[in-house]
Parts: structure tokens; sequence; C-alpha cells
């Protein structure tokens, strides 16, 4: 089924999602959700292999990012205690629960994208709905920051230290800034996100950030300039997705993941990133009324974010999580492992490899 192009968001700090395509069937799912074939993402990351090593119980993502769907069937009982930030102008602390409709009570079309991501990240595996996340035992935080798909970075770094006060062991920021704000950043001139980040790192919590869909050299902020792993994208045939940064940041904590082809012509969904959207708002020709697919670096993210979980579920420290991705990501053409490449930095994440690493 051919769509025209959705998600086509700015990064000014804003959610990073492009659009809408195609994925190949996975052969040899195993799962009873109706929507697993199409799930090819879980396939290129292996993360269904990984599941008899771990499959993230007692891990904790926040999804820093537009709000969730607090009643979705798929995340039921996927959920922990979250907050609003993307309150009015003065409020002091959270406003809400995380819920995607934010304060006033209303559901704007680009904050369905939080779900979306928490899908992709958590979502309950065989039980007959949907789709499944690459973590399906996982909690997910969730942590509204954008309003409308957009939001300050005040709020962005209220939301990830309220996250790593309250026990999230990973951070997912599908977000980010546009082109060339690095350099506000690398000459201190606004470090509100990126001392953020530090916060939590201090605090035993790893962050996971977007590279950006504008097809630039470098990660955008706040991935290039903090210290977090940067994300990019790949479609169903293991390929650079057009639309994604190169993954690049100087430290070179930087992989690729599953985001989608996101043609601008459109094209099938299942060539982009089929998950959870709120209830309602979703598309019949791309998995129902409650789901729907998106590509984007913001649908890369939550792939990287969901392998941190299934790590740390297994003990792993911060930095042993860390190791294991950058380490045992994979080169897709010369099967390297933690090398690095322009086009997709340490390589793509693969949960079955980085689950079988010795535990640090």
């Amino acid at each position: 089924m051919q769509r025209s192009t959705r998600w086509i968001a700015p990064l000014a700090a804003a959610a990073c999602a492009v659009g809408l395509v195609a994925t190949a069937g996975s052969a040899g799912a195993a799962t009873s959700d109706p929507l697993r074939t199409d799930l090819w993402g879980l396939d290129q990351i292996n993360a269904e292999q990984s599941w008899g090593e771990s499959t993230g119980g007692g891990a904790t993502v926040a999804v820093v990012d537009t709000g969730v769907d607090l009643g979705h069937p798929d995340l039921a009982g996927q959920l922990v205690p979250g907050a609003t930030f993307s309150c009015a102008e003065g409020h002091q602390g959270p406003c809400g629960d995380g819920g995607w409709k934010g304060a006033d009570g209303v559901g704007q079309e680009t904050d369905a994208h939080g779900t979306h991501v928490a899908g992709t990240i958590a979502a309950l595996a065989d039980n007959g709905l949907g789709v499944a996340g690459v973590a399906p035992d996982a909690k997910i935080m969730p942590i509204k920051v954008l309003e409308d798909g957009s939001g300050t970075n005040a709020d962005i770094a209220e939301g990830i230290r309220w996250a790593a006060d309250n026990g999230a062991d990973v951070i997912n920021l599908s977000l980010g800034s546009l082109p060339g704000m690095q350099l506000i950043g690398a000459l201190g001139l606004d470090t509100t996100t990126v001392d953020a980040i530090e916060y939590a790192r201090d605090r035993g919590t790893l962050t996971v950030a977007a590279a950006g869909n504008t097809s630039t050299l470098l990660c955008n902020d706040p991935a290039f300039n903090s210290d977090s792993i940067c994300v990019g994208a790949t479609d169903r045939n293991e390929l650079k997705s057009y639309f994604s940064e190169l993954p690049i940041k100087l430290s070179g904590k930087s992989v690729a993941a599953p985001g989608g082809a996101g043609s601008p012509l459109g094209g099938p969904c299942e060539d982009d990133i089929i998950s959870t959207v709120p209830r309602g708002t979703g598309t019949p020709e791309c998995g129902g009324a409650d789901y729907d697919a998106y590509a984007g670096t913001s649908m890369a993210t939550p792939h990287v974010a969901g392998v941190a979980a299934l790590l740390s579920a297994q003990g792993r420290s911060m930095a042993g999580v860390e190791e294991a991705i950058l380490t045992t990501a994979r080169h897709p053409l010369f099967g390297t492992r933690g090398g690095f490449s322009l086009m997709y930095g340490k390589g793509i994440v693969d949960a079955e490899a980085a689950v079988g690493t010795p535990v640090s």
C-alpha cells in the first residue's frame, strides 16, 4: 500500500521522525503479535534471538519525548509513573503524568511520536496484539517535554534530570536541534541539555540520542556534544537511510539502527517502522487504529534503547551496557564489529551479540 509521506519533523528541539514506508516479512518470527512479520527492525538487530538471555525485565527506559498514551493495550503493565514538563510558562516542577495529551488535555497529531517510540522499546510480546518491542519485559517511564512536537532545552533538561532521579536505567532522546547548532554547545553558549545528560550519567543512567534527519555530516545536538550514544538510521536493506545524519561525533560513541526508508514519494508501510500510536490515531493500511508506520532517527534510537534495557536487565553497569553496545555493533558489509565507519558509526547494533558478552 502506497502512502504519502508524513512525519517529516524539524529538529529544533523537536521529535526526530521522518515519514512512512517499508519492510519485508520476518522469517521465522515466533511471537503471536499480528504485525510481527512486518517488524523487520527486530530481525535486523537480532532482537528475538537475544530473548533467551534477557527480555529486559527489571530495566526502566525513560522516553523523554511527546508523552505516551497511558492506556494503550500493547503497553498495558509496561508503564511506571512519569511526568510532564511541557507546562505553562513559569510553572515549577511537573504538571502532569507523562500522558501524550499534556496539561491542556488535547492530543496533537505530532504528539503521537512518543507512543511510537515507547512501543518500539517495550510493547508487549506474544500477547496477540499489534507489535512487539525490543525489550518486551522492560518498563517505560513516560516523560513529556514536547508539546505539538517541540519544546525548550530547559524542559528537556528537567525531564532528563527527573528520569535519572526516579530510577531510569536508560533515557531515550528521539529529539534534536537543527544542523549547525552543535557550535553553540561546543562554545559553551547553551549547555542546558548536555549538562542534564551528564547529571544522568553521574547517576548511572545511559542516554541514547537521535542523530537527526537532515542528511548532514554530524550528529545533531544533544547527541553531538553530550556523553551519549548517537544513533543513525538504516533501511530494511541495511543501508544508511537517506535522511539520516552520518553518525559522527568526536567521542566516536555512535551506532546505527533500523529507522526506515522515509521515501519522500511515499511507499509501503512495511519499509518503515511500525509501532504503537495513541488509540484511534493510526491508519488501517499501516496496522490499524492503534498502530502506524513512521521513519526517522527517532525510530532508530529506541531500537538501541531497547538493547540497552536488555543489557541493563542482566545486571550490567552503565559503562558495561555502553561497552557491550559499541563493541558488538556490526558493519553490514564487512562483518567487522566495533570498528568505525562514516555510514554506521560503530556499526548496526546487535542485541544477540551484545547480551552474549561477559557481564560487567
